[in-house]
């Protein structure tokens, strides 16, 4: 393993206010660095040459440097959403290597060679069970066998282990030895690993199989809160996916699998029956292929659970793809991506009037007091929710927008837009609008985001920062010049918010095909989604998930100042903006004409690679 230095300090003398600025830290990563990531952990991945390395926060070095897969490519790493794990893969199909280390506590929970495995298949972490399922072939003294082992990553300890060959040991011809075909399931102590033969469903504590189903080419599972009933996706060469519904006893529950149009992007089991999306893609089809495939958009379906069969007579229209979808009390309401919002009861019943038209891209759909307010490229209005009219006497419409940002700024009672060319202000009782504000930033730049403080609204862009009074007037503008727009690496406003936005992501990765998280298909108000997703760290008992919720439940340590990257005298580098100020606070030389930097609005630190090997860390 390489040695990994901290190095001396290195002073950076600043121009302004007779200041200088020093890195807290600076690390010399033991190679070239060829990326760097900030995790949703809080913990900075640097990979390369050296290794993988992580780095706390204000930390004077590495918690962790993890060698043993010599030089580690970004494209090798897949993190698992909503967790402090990642899993480094390496090597060819037949001798894959997978580790699993905790990044914030730096341990190796799980590595193949070390757990007596040749290749692993597949990896899947399941939360909130905090386990890790592995399904590959063992080494050569046990035959390469196909079995499944479940690991606890609180720990790292085997929680149990199993053969998933039946005819084990036994003389075998041609292909007949079983592969994995999709991803396993996990329900109590057993474990269903779709093969290129059977569905097998094992025993993980005792080791037993305990039954095989007549199901082959499984992609993925999923179940009802009960665990008896088990929903089997076969997603086709051809785009479309098969459905099939087996017992936890291996019972086919279905007499013949259901045939959906598309990928399933969403799918809810409801008590009234299964809610599906499929999206149809016939990008790249002509002629017959094209016909047969039908239109490019998302189709709708609502299924009984016990047969399998329509409930719906009539599928709902969508002609584009699915951008919202939200399950209501009383049916569910989904809105297109190309524009257009319905809702339909859980029997087929239409529930608006008619389809209600909107602009493109559906930015917010929101519960509000007075119904459900929706923000496009064009337009806006708060509809009720029973019937689909419109609660204020008209849309707002605006021309199209070239950035749509918007809030809510609860003490006026109004919503505000930021269309990228001026503000609006519409007020919430009657729908009445205002042009509160013209916007000219700089650089044809739009706000990238709108926030009601306690001094006035404040609008943000990458070099542009302003902040408006309540009436509409200018309380100041800051525009600080890009260095340079040919192949500059600059991080866009959103790098300040990076944690919340893989959340975000995250969460919405979840709430399709890898299981829901608490309110992922919920029509909420301004602001709980973020709140419903913290509140599921706290449900997993882990050293680690209590660090990630206190960090998230912590106030940004940049809320008040927004860090934009400009020339200033002494070279290239950040400059700290008070958001209520407006006034220069700090400033960060970067020596560098493209720098590449992280900045962990949590944490309250800027990473800076300072050199092909090395890091540098600011406090910010």
């Amino acid at each position: 393993m390489k040695r990994l230095l901290v190095l001396p300090l290195v002073v950076f003398m600043m121009h302004a206010w007779g200041q200088k600025t020093t890195p807290e830290h600076l690390y010399d990563m033991g190679g070239k660095i060829d990326f760097f990531t900030l995790s949703e952990s809080g913990v900075l991945l640097v990979a390369g040459g050296g290794g993988l390395a992580g780095i706390h926060p204000g930390a004077e070095k590495p918690h962790f440097v993890f060698t043993e897969y010599g030089k580690v490519k970004e494209e090798e790493l897949e993190f698992v959403p909503a967790s402090p794990y990642v899993i480094v893969n390496q090597g060819s199909l037949l001798t894959s290597k997978k580790t699993v280390i905790d990044l914030v506590t730096g341990k190796v929970l799980f590595a193949t060679e070390d757990n007596g495995w040749r290749n692993i298949a597949q990896a899947k972490v399941f939360l909130p069970q905090n386990k890790l399922v592995v399904i590959g072939n063992r080494s050569k003294k046990e035959d390469y066998l196909l079995a499944t082992g479940i690991y606890d990553l609180a720990t790292g300890k085997q929680d149990g282990f199993a053969s998933l060959d039946p005819k084990a040991g036994k003389v075998r011809m041609g292909n007949s030895v079983p592969q994995s075909s999709g991803e396993p399931f996990l329900s109590g102590d057993r474990v269903l690993v779709p093969t290129t033969k059977s569905m097998v469903c094992a025993n993980f504590k005792n080791g037993e199989i305990v039954w095989t189903a007549d199901l082959d080419k499984i992609s993925w599972m999923s179940a009802d809160k009960t665990g008896r009933e088990i929903y089997g996706f076969e997603e086709r060469p051809n785009g479309d996916t098969r459905i099939h519904k087996i017992s936890n006893t291996g019972e086919l529950l279905w007499k013949k699998e259901r045939k959906i149009k598309g990928k399933i992007s969403r799918f809810e089991i409801l008590p009234q029956g299964l809610a599906i999306v499929s999206d149809v893609d016939n990008s790249g089809k002509s002629g017959i292929a094209k016909l047969v495939v039908g239109n490019s958009e998302s189709k709708i379906a609502f299924l009984d659970a016990a047969t399998g069969e329509d409930l719906w007579e009539k599928a709902p229209k969508t002609k584009g793809y699915v951008q919202h979808f939200y399950i209501l009390e009383d049916g569910i309401l989904f809105g297109i991506y190309s524009g257009g919002i319905n809702k339909i009861s859980f029997d087929g019943t239409t529930l608006f009037k008619k389809p209600l038209k909107t602009g493109e891209n559906i930015h917010t759909m929101a519960r509000t007091p007075q119904g459900v307010i929706y923000i496009t490229d064009t337009d806006a209005n708060i509809i009720d929710l029973s019937t689909g009219e419109s609660v204020w006497n008209n849309p707002i419409k605006y021309k199209k927008a070239r950035g749509v940002v918007s809030t809510y700024d609860k003490d006026h009672g109004r919503y505000l837009i930021s269309t990228g060319d001026e503000v609006l202000a519409i007020d919430e009782k009657d729908g009445g609008v205002s042009t509160l504000a013209k916007i000219e930033f700089k650089e044809k730049e739009v706000p990238g985001q709108i926030v009601v403080r306690d001094g006035g609204i404040l609008l943000a862009a990458d070099q542009n920062l302003c902040m408006l009074d309540f009436e509409g007037k200018e309380k100041f503008h800051g525009y600080y010049k890009s260095p340079g727009q040919g192949g500059f690496l600059k991080a866009t406003y959103g790098v300040l918010a990076v944690a919340s936005m893989a959340m975000s992501s995250a969460a919405a990765y979840q709430g399709g095909r890898y299981g829901t998280y608490a309110g992922s298909n919920q029509l909420n108000s301004y602001g709980e989604q973020m709140k419903a997703y913290q509140e599921g760290f706290a449900n997993i008992a882990s050293v680690s998930f209590t660090a990630m919720n206190k960090r998230f439940k912590a106030t940004s340590a940049t809320e008040n100042a927004q860090f934009i990257l400009t020339a200033l005298d002494a070279g290239i580098g950040l400059v700290k903006i008070n958001k209520d100020t407006g006034k220069a606070e700090k400033e960060i030389v970067l020596k560098d004409k493209k720098p590449e930097y992280k900045v962990d609005d949590w944490g309250g630190y800027l990473y800076y690679k300072s050199g092909n090997g090395e890091v540098s860390a600011f406090k910010l």
